[in-house]
């Protein structure tokens, strides 16, 4: 999952849990400020009422010491006004019930005493309580519109700001990183941002990209130099083996022992012309811009290797729905990935085994199978196939180099081919190459 997705997740499912325990709070949150509204109310009724008295006197309630009460007609509010003790004191609101006219009625009461013309008074102004919880529904509502509103907008406006501080790290993972071949030559080009880890991340990557770019290419050269330096000695040492071969009074045993050091030549030989191909290829020294038939380049490869097929009593089947054309490609390094694939499947195989090569479409892409019904590959083997020089378990008794596979994944990186490898020990391999669209000179038929 992506950090920017991670970060937008991690925002909404904060801020669902912030809805939810505001949604669970929010009925009590509602009660107290109908309380406090409430509340405010009564105490300004009492204010304006107490004004009232001391501008016109108690008599504009009060006269002969009866008591006053006002009440709505559905009883929701009442206002009562009654003579007490000298010494009585009381300024509260709280909720009480009252009877009125037969009815208990839950209401939210303020009760305060003041003085008036030597007398002790003791004012009430009550609310219902269920007038006060009619709004609390509403209220509810309104609130929960407008959080929900608030969070799809910080939501968004968080979106926003994760794109907009995560984009250096989105061009250094894309520029790169992603889709880069390497090694290969670059020129540092900052990546402009004002967060200060992403500089330090974008330089130090640049700095590490180098140091493997130096290493490799060290490498490369190394590979390259040696196998060239190799290949003169190698050959003067033939020809000086060749030579003593010539003479007639060489002796039976020598003879053995000359043969055995030129079958050394040779092996030696073959392993430097091999490196020398594969460091070629990394270096970009061929060039592609050959057209080939698929059919042409599978017959190629099955007249070269027609003899060992035979040797080993061998089938090959070569199965190819399409003539498909492969375009800008190099013939020579592809004839060698499909000649070293076949030769393992033949070096591999079981006595009178089968090969089987299919070249077909398979979803929009070209492909090209190639079975045998070999020894097979060990599972935990098979992620290091392709490594220099590693010969598997069951192919140790066989006379190879471990270079094979290195070359065939060499050539196809060049070519962006993809290769797959299913195996089964026993049973056989299966090698799979896809290859991209832009070398294909032919498309599906739907």
């Amino acid at each position: 999952m992506k950090l920017k997705t991670k970060l937008t997740l991690f925002n909404a499912i904060s801020k669902l849990v912030i809805v939810t325990l505001f949604i669970l709070l929010l009925p009590n949150i509602i009660e107290k400020i109908n309380k406090s509204y409430t509340d405010s109310r009564l105490v300004k009724q009492k204010e304006k009422l107490l004004q009232i008295v001391r501008d016109k006197g108690i008599k504009t309630y009060i006269e002969n010491g009866e008591s006053y009460g006002s009440y709505l007609p559905l009883k929701e509010e009442y206002i009562s006004l009654d003579e007490v003790e000298p010494t009585y004191h009381l300024d509260t609101i709280k909720d009480e019930q009252r009877s009125i006219e037969r009815d208990t009625i839950d209401y939210r009461i303020l009760s305060h005493t003041f003085k008036a013309g030597k007398k002790n008074y003791l004012l009430e102004i009550g609310k219902s309580t269920e007038t006060i919880g009619e709004t609390t529904g509403p209220l509810q509502n309104i609130a929960f519109q407008i959080l929900l509103g608030m969070i799809l907008l910080t939501i968004l406006a968080d979106q926003i700001y994760s794109n907009y501080i995560l984009r250096p790290l989105s061009i250094i993972i894309r520029t790169k990183l992603i889709g880069n071949k390497f090694p290969k030559v670059t020129v540092y080009k900052e990546v402009k941002t004002s967060t200060s880890d992403f500089q330090h991340l974008d330089i130090s990557i640049h700095q590490m990209i180098e140091t493997i770019e130096t290493t490799f290419q060290k490498e490369r050269e190394f590979i390259s130099n040696a196998s060239h330096e190799l290949m003169t000695p190698i050959s003067i040492l033939q020809s000086k083996i060749e030579n003593m071969f010539e003479q007639d009074d060489i002796a039976d045993e020598l003879k053995v022992r000359l043969l055995e050091m030129q079958k050394i030549l040779n092996r030696l030989k073959a392993i430097t012309k091999t490196l020398l191909l594969i460091s070629q290829i990394e270096n970009d020294q061929f060039l592609k811009e050959d057209i080939i038939s698929v059919n042409d380049l599978l017959q190629d490869v099955y007249e070269e290797i027609s003899i060992r097929l035979q040797d080993r009593n061998i089938s090959m089947a070569i199965l190819v729905i399409d003539n498909v054309e492969l375009l800008g490609v190099n013939k020579f390094l592809l004839f060698n990935l499909l000649f070293n694939l076949i030769n393992n499947a033949i070096k591999y195989n079981r006595p009178d085994g089968e090969i089987t090569v299919t070249g077909q479409w398979v979803k929009n892409n070209y492909t090209i199978k190639i079975t045998d019904t070999g020894i097979g590959i060990a599972i935990e083997e098979l992620p290091y196939i392709f490594n220099r020089f590693k010969k598997l378990k069951q192919s140790l008794s066989q006379d190879s180099f471990g270079l094979g596979l290195p070359i065939v994944k060499s050539i196809a990186a060049f070519h962006q081919i993809g290769i797959d490898v299913v195996s089964e020990q026993g049973v056989g391999s299966t090698f799979t190459l896809t290859f991209p669209v832009k070398l294909t000179g032919n498309s599906p038929v739907n």
